[in-house]
């Protein structure tokens, strides 16, 4: 491989990474739509459970929402569904789709970069 090759290689390498590198101020921002159900911090809200903590915790689990869980949710807390990033972005991306019958009445967020910048927000308060 020639010197410019692998140079441009090294660059392309370095700008894909970029492209995903998560951003929790900007995902601050996109929790706003999120923020209508569901608390975080020390804010909660009545109609979702807290995000505070969601990574890591198993689906359908959480102390301030228990007995309120879809049953679709809890079913699939106890197979094994743990809410680590590439869940939890796949569910961001399509709630209904990922988990039929949840209670969750949300369109998505389809912008890729969008729900990483969510994710690395939500984990500034585990």
């Amino acid at each position: 491989m020639t010197r410019l090759a692998m140079s441009a290689a090294v660059a392309l390498t370095a700008f894909a990474g970029a492209a995903h590198a998560q951003d929790a101020e900007a995902g601050k921002r996109i929790f706003a739509r999120c923020a209508v159900c569901h608390g975080i911090g020390e804010t909660t809200r009545a109609l979702g459970p807290s995000m505070n903590g969601v990574v890591g915790r198993t689906a359908g689990t959480g102390a301030d929402y228990e007995g309120k869980y879809s049953k679709a949710m809890v079913e699939a807390g106890a197979g094994g569904l743990v809410w680590d990033e590439a869940n939890l972005s796949e569910y961001l991306l399509a709630p209904r789709a990922k988990l039929p019958g949840n209670k969750m009445a949300f369109a998505g967020i389809k912008d890729e970069q969008d729900r990483l910048d969510v994710i690395a927000y939500i984990k500034t308060f585990e």
